[in-house]
């Protein structure tokens, strides 16, 4: 496949419902299930040694109207709380084995009860993932939750989940990090390689594919990317910062590079690429998942971590990335996200850093008020 073509189908792939993805994921693997998994982090290679193809579920965007989850939240409830429970009351994930969520705010946390309640058909998991990074029993405690959920999962399918299958699964996996770890890490050396927009889109679309077919997609684009020439272009370097669960609108990250901005470095879609180096395929699979998550996750707010506070970590990509601003993109009533930059602001700004918040939601169709402010932000750098 060609470039334009690898990111084409990536970003049809965004357009698609989660059952409209699993139903074109089947045309390969007909006897394949399919299971939610609500951002951030979630074991997957469970899921896919379950023979289920794990889905992402980063809400619903324009895709789908509110007609029955307004009655249930809040009106100041975050829009991909709503647009993903929406999904579930209007029968769109009925085709799906079920669903898992982890610790990321309070109203994930009850989301997954609502979820529960309002789909009693599904098997509906919720994560309690390690918060001390550092206790002597985290590891084992890890684990414990892994083989929970393996061992649930399993009795739902009416079928084992082996290590051996997590192991395969693992494998694939690594390869899938490691080669979105190499996009980064060459955008960085050169932004203009391949545009932000369409990394995220490459990346989402990983959770809508199985990773049997991700995978070689993949691999062509690294080798395009890698090959292309590179046409420098002035812009001010930022790391975007702040999507926790709900990434941003497509078009508001072309916005961004569109308004003078090289995007260095991101939050989007952490979840998927959290590792910075392989989990260990030999051994026990959910030890060795268990000790990832703990060892080698990178930076994330929504990953707690006493030993190195948030702030440090958002310097640290930074400095990693060769960026010189920052652009936080929280979506709007995100409390975590809003409360996060109270201390990322005071931090960068005793660093002297530049940074500019820009807010969205899903529904979000039009940027001009945001282009706005970037080219307005990215001006007063370029030319100050």
């Amino acid at each position: 496949m060609t470039r334009e073509d690898i990111i084409q189908e990536c970003r049809d792939l965004l357009e698609l419902l989660p059952s409209a993805a699993l139903a074109k994921a089947r045309d390969k693997h007909p006897d394949i299930g399919g299971f939610g998994v609500f951002p951030v982090y979630a074991p997957v290679e469970i899921i896919h040694a379950a023979r289920l193809m794990p889905v992402g579920l980063f809400g619903a965007g324009e895709q789908i109207e509110l007609s029955h989850a307004e009655s249930r939240f809040q009106s100041f409830i975050c829009s991909i709380a709503k647009s993903t429970l929406e999904l579930f009351l209007g029968d769109e994930m009925k085709d799906f084995e079920g669903a898992v969520f982890s610790s990321i705010c309070d109203v994930a946390r009850n989301l997954s009860s609502l979820v529960q309640r309002n789909a009693p058909d599904l098997y509906i998991e919720y994560l309690h993932l390690p918060q001390n990074m550092y206790s002597a029993e985290s590891g084992n405690y890890g684990r414990a939750e892994f083989e929970r959920f393996r061992t649930n999962l399993s009795n739902h399918l009416g079928r084992p989940i082996t290590d051996d299958a997590i192991r395969e699964s693992l494998t694939l996996y690594n390869e899938i990090r490691g080669l979105t770890r190499r996009l980064y890490t060459h955008r960085m050396a050169h932004p203009t390689s391949i545009e932000a927009a369409d990394l995220y889109a490459v990346v989402r679309a990983g959770t809508r594919m199985m990773p049997e077919d991700y995978l070689p997609m993949l691999r062509d684009l690294c080798e395009h990317v890698q090959a292309s020439d590179v046409k420098p272009r002035d812009g001010v370097r930022v790391v975007v910062e702040g999507a926790f669960c709900e990434g941003p609108p497509i078009g508001l990250v072309d916005v961004i590079e569109a308004s003078g901005c090289l995007v260095q470095d991101d939050d989007m879609a952490i979840g998927w690429r959290l590792f910075d180096d392989d989990v260990e395929c030999n051994g026990d699979p959910l030890a060795a998942l268990s000790q990832a998550y703990l060892g080698s996750s990178v930076y994330t707010s929504v990953r707690h971590d006493c030993d190195k506070p948030r702030t440090e970590g958002l310097l640290e990509r930074m400095k990693n990335s060769g960026a010189e601003a920052v652009l936080f993109a929280p979506a709007k009533f995100c409390e975590p996200a809003l409360l996060d930059y109270v201390l990322f602001r005071q931090k960068l700004e005793e660093a002297d850093v530049p940074h500019l918040k820009i807010e969205f939601e899903e529904k979000m169709w039009t940027f001009e008020a945001t282009r706005t402010e970037i080219e307005t932000f990215a001006e007063s750098m370029l030319f100050d």
